[in-house]
C-alpha cells in the first residue's frame, strides 16, 4: 500500500512574495475610474458563450506583451478573460488554488528562468491589474474587469492531474479604443497620480462617437488641425474658442491665436462654423462678428444672413433682424429657414397676417406649438380691436396685456395700445410708466410703413396715442407736434382728424385762460378753462387751472372739487395736491390739509414753504383738538451755539432740541452738518443747533464732548438721548421719534 505523498513546505519565492504583496494592495483598493457600461461612445460588448478562461489561457510570455497593450476583443489578439464565477463561488477551487500555487511558481522558476524573470518585470509593470493566486476567497471583482494570466496558471495545472475544470462562463472584453480603467494598464509616457474624468478629445482617430482620454482637459498642441473644409457637424473639429467667458486660466494667447486665425481665414465655412459656436453658448455679439466676417468673404449667401439675423434677434436688435432675414430670402426665395425666422420675428412684433404668410410660404412649420401660438395672438388682437370700437377699457387692458404675454412682446404698437387704454382708464401713471418702458423699434424697412393697425397705419398710430399722453400732462405743444406728424402720415383717418382738432381746441382755450389770469380777470379765465374741457374732459390741467381760479374768488369748495377731478386723473400732479391742502386750510379742515402737505413733503422733502405750511397745519390740528402746543415758532434754520450761557438758555426753551457738537476740519462733521440742515427743514417743529467746539471749547468740556459728530436731544432742558457719530438713517429716526 502507498502511503500519501507528504508535500514538504517549500521556502518563499520571490513570486510567491509578489502574489503576496499585490494580494495585500488590492483586497482594498478601489478603482480611480468608474466606467459608465452601456456608453455610446465606447459600448461594452460580451463576447460569445464559446469563450472560456480556459480556452484563454497564455504563456507567460505572451502576458507580458498583452498586459501593456489594448486589450481588445478582435481577431488577432489574444483574449484575455476575468476571474470565472464558477471559482468566486467554488472555495474548493480557490483553496486547491493556493496548494498548487507554489510549486507552480517554483516549475516555472527552475524550468525557464528568462520567463519567470519577464514574468516578474510584467508583474511589477502591470500593478494593481494583477489577481494573484494567492487572493482571498471572498474579493469581488467588478464586473468587466481583465485578470491577468496569472490567473489561469493554477487551474490548468489542476486540469492536468485529473480534476474537473469549471463549466464555461461567457465573459465581457474591453472593446477596441484607448479607454483604459485607472491603475489598470500602464502605458510609458501616462502619468498616474490623481484620477481624473474622461472627456471627449478631438482627436482625429474615430473610436465610437469620440476619443475618449483622460484628463480634465486636453492641450491644443496634442490635437491634430482639422482640415479647412471641416464643417459644423464634424466631430474632429480642433479649434475651440471661448472669448466670451470672462474666465480664464492659462492658454489666453493660444485663444486670441486662434481668434485672429479664424477671423482672417479665406474659408467662409468655417468662421461660419465657429459663428455658430458663439451663438449657441449665447454670445450673441461674437457671433455677430464671425457672421459679419462670412458675409464680407460671401455676400451672396443667404445662411449668413438668416444667421446674422438669429444674433441681431438675440441682441434685441429685432428691426435689423427682419431687414437681414428679408436679403436672406431675397437670395433665396425657396430658403425655409429664412422664412421661417422672419415670421417669428413679424409675430413679436404684433404683425400675424405676415407672420403667417411666411411661416406656411415653402413648408408648413414641424412645431405644432408655432400654429397654436399664431391663432391665439391672432386671437386675442381680434378681440382687443371689437372692445376698442366699443369703447371698453378694460377688455382692452386685458386682451393687449394677453396678446403680449402670448408670443407678440415687441410690438410697440401693441404697448402703445396698453398706454391708450391706462389713459382712458384715468391710470396716467401708470400710463407713463408703460410708455417709458415700451420697445422702441426704429430702422424698420419701408414695406412696413404702410401696415395697418386698429385702421390706422401703424407708425400713424404710435403718434397719434403719444399725441394724447402729451395733451392729458399738460404739455400742449408737444401734443400739436405729435398729432400733425400722424395726420402728415395718415390723412384720411377719421380718428386722428377729431384728435387734432381738439388738441387745437384746447391749447386755443389754454392760451386764452392764461391771458385772462394773468390779468387778474378769474372769472372770465375760469370760463375759458371750462370752454378747453368740453373737447377734453379728462384734461387735469385745465382742471388745476380752474381750480386756481376758484381759490383766488373764495371759492373753496368748487377749488377742492377740481383739485380732487385732476388728482384722480393724475396722482402725481403736485400743483394740484397744494392748491387742494390750502383750500382745506382757508376752510379749516386742517386734518385734511396736513394729510396733503404731509404727502407734498415726501415728494418734496426739501421745499421750505411746504414745511411751513405743514407745520401750522399741525400746530392748528392740535389747537382744534384741545392739545396742549408748546412749540408754536417754525424753525426750518440751524442756530449756531457761541457761549455755554447761549446753549442753556435755547435748551430751556418749549419743545425738543437737537444739538450738534462737531468741528469745521472733520469731514464726516460736514458731511453730518449738510444733512442736519435737510432735517430741519423736514422737521420744523424741533429747534436745531449746532455747536463748533474748537471756537467754543468750554461748551465743549462743559458737556464732556470726547468724539465728535456727536448729537445730543434734549426737552425742556433735560437731555433725552445722546448719539455718538451717527449714520444718516439712525439720526433720522430719533429725531423722527422726537417730532412733532
Amino acid at each position: 500500500m502507498l502511503k500519501p505523498i507528504k508535500h514538504v513546505s517549500e521556502p518563499d519565492t520571490v513570486a510567491d512574495k509578489l502574489r503576496r504583496s499585490l494580494n495585500m494592495t488590492n483586497n482594498n483598493k478601489q478603482d480611480n475610474a468608474h466606467v459608465e457600461f452601456g456608453s455610446p461612445i465606447t459600448p461594452l460588448q460580451t463576447q460569445p458563450s464559446g469563450l472560456t478562461s480556459a480556452a484563454t489561457t497564455t504563456s507567460n510570455s505572451s502576458f507580458s506583451s498583452s498586459s501593456s497593450g489594448s486589450v481588445t476583443g478582435r481577431s488577432g489578439h489574444t483574449h484575455v478573460s476575468t476571474k470565472s464565477d464558477s471559482v468566486r463561488s467554488n472555495p474548493s477551487a480557490v483553496q486547491s488554488s493556493r496548494a498548487t500555487a507554489p510549486s507552480a511558481a517554483q516549475t516555472s522558476k527552475t524550468s525557464n528562468p528568462s520567463a519567470a524573470k519577464s514574468s516578474k518585470s510584467s508583474a511589477a509593470r502591470s500593478g494593481s491589474s494583477i489577481n494573484p493566486a494567492g487572493a482571498k476567497a471572498g474579493s469581488n471583482p467588478r464586473p468587466g474587469r481583465v485578470s491577468s494570466a496569472s490567473d489561469s496558471a493554477p487551474s490548468t495545472k489542476r486540469s492536468s492531474k485529473g480534476s474537473a475544470p469549471p463549466p464555461p462562463q461567457p465573459v465581457k472584453v474591453l472593446p477596441g479604443g484607448n479607454l483604459f480603467p485607472s491603475g489598470k494598464v500602464h502605458i510609458t509616457g501616462m502619468t498616474q497620480g490623481v484620477p481624473k474624468r474622461m472627456v471627449l478629445g478631438p482627436g482625429s482617430k474615430s473610436y465610437g462617437y469620440g476619443s475618449v482620454m483622460r484628463g480634465n482637459s486636453y492641450s491644443s498642441s496634442t490635437v491634430a488641425k482639422p482640415p479647412p473644409t471641416t464643417t459644423s457637424g464634424s466631430s474632429s473639429g480642433a479649434l475651440v474658442i471661448s472669448r466670451c467667458s470672462s474666465g480664464g486660466g492659462g492658454g489666453g494667447s493660444e485663444v486670441d491665436t486662434s481668434w485672429k486665425r479664424v477671423m482672417n481665414s479665406p474659408n467662409p465655412e468655417e468662421v461660419k462654423r465657429l459663428g455658430n459656436e458663439m451663438f449657441k453658448k449665447g454670445c450673441f455679439g461674437e457671433a455677430l462678428k464671425f457672421y459679419d466676417r462670412a458675409l464680407e468673404l460671401s455676400p451672396s449667401n443667404a445662411t449668413y444672413r438668416s444667421n446674422r439675423a438669429a444674433a441681431l434677434s438675440g441682441l434685441g436688435r429685432i428691426a435689423e433682424a427682419v431687414v437681414e432675414c428679408e436679403l436672406a430670402i431675397k437670395l433665396d426665395p425657396s430658403f425655409a429657414r429664412a422664412h421661417h425666422r422672419l415670421a417669428t420675428l413679424l409675430l413679436r412684433l404684433g404683425q400675424v397676417d405676415n407672420a403667417g404668410k411666411h411661416f406656411f410660404y415653402v413648408e408648413e412649420p414641424s412645431d405644432p406649438m408655432v400654429v397654436k401660438v399664431l391663432e391665439e395672438v391672432d386671437r386675442h388682437l381680434n378681440k382687443c380691436a371689437d372692445a376698442r370700437r366699443r369703447g371698453e377699457w378694460n377688455i382692452v387692458l386685458t386682451e393687449v396685456s394677453a396678446a403680449m404675454e402670448s408670443g407678440a412682446d415687441m410690438s410697440p404698437q401693441l404697448a402703445m395700445c396698453k398706454v391708450e387704454a391706462l389713459m382712458k382708464l384715468l391710470r396716467l401713471d401708470e400710463a407713463q410708466t408703460i410708455l417709458a418702458d415700451s420697445p422702441k423699434i426704429e430702422l424698420l424697412p419701408s414695406s412696413f410703413t404702410q401696415i395697418r393697425f386698429f385702421d390706422m397705419i401703424s407708425e400713424a398710430y404710435l403718434y397719434f396715442v403719444k399725441s394724447q399722453m402729451e395733451l392729458a400732462l399738460g404739455r400742449f405743444e408737444n401734443a400739436v407736434t405729435f398729432i400733425e406728424k400722424a395726420s402728415e402720415m395718415d390723412p384720411r383717418n377719421c380718428e386722428i382728424e377729431t384728435l387734432i382738432r381738439n388738441v387745437r381746441m384746447v391749447v386755443r382755450a389754454r392760451d386764452r385762460g392764461n391771458a385772462l389770469y394773468g390779468s387778474e380777470r378769474y372769472t372770465e379765465a375760469r370760463g375759458a378753462y371750462a370752454e378747453g374741457l368740453k373737447f377734453d374732459p379728462y384734461n387735469a390741467t385745465l382742471f388745476g387751472h380752474r381750480a386756481d381760479c376758484f381759490f383766488k374768488v373764495g371759492m373753496w369748495e368748487s377749488s377742492i372739487e377740481d383739485c380732487s377731478h385732476a388728482l384722480l386723473i393724475l396722482p402725481s400732479y403736485t400743483k394740484a395736491r397744494r392748491q387742494r391742502a390750502a383750500s382745506y386750510g382757508k376752510l379749516e379742515r386742517w386734518a385734511e390739509a396736513v394729510s396733503d402737505y404731509e404727502t407734498l413733503r415726501k415728494e418734496l422733502s426739501y421745499d421750505r414753504e411746504i414745511a411751513e405750511s405743514l407745520f401750522h397745519a399741525q400746530v392748528a390740528l392740535k389747537k382744534s383738538r384741545g392739545e396742549v402746543v408748546l412749540n408754536m415758532e417754525f424753525g426750518g434754520e440751524v442756530e449756531e451755539v457761541f457761549s455755554l450761557e447761549e446753549l442753556k438758555a435755547a435748551l430751556t426753551r418749549p419743545g425738543v432740541s437737537i444739538v450738534l457738537f462737531m468741528k469745521i476740519s472733520d469731514q464726516q462733521c460736514k458731511d453730518i452738518s449738510i444733512f442736519m440742515d435737510a432735517l430741519c427743514i423736514r422737521y420744523p417743529s424741533l429747534h436745531f443747533l449746532k455747536v463748533e467746539i474748537e471756537k467754543c471749547p468750554g461748551v465743549g468740556d462743559a458737556e464732556k464732548v470726547r468724539v465728535v459728530p456727536t448729537f445730543k436731544i434734549y426737552k425742556v432742558g433735560i437731555r433725552m438721548k445722546e448719539i455718538v457719530c451717527p449714520s444718516k438713517e439712525a439720526l433720522e429716526i430719533s429725531v423722527r421719534h422726537y417730532g412733532l
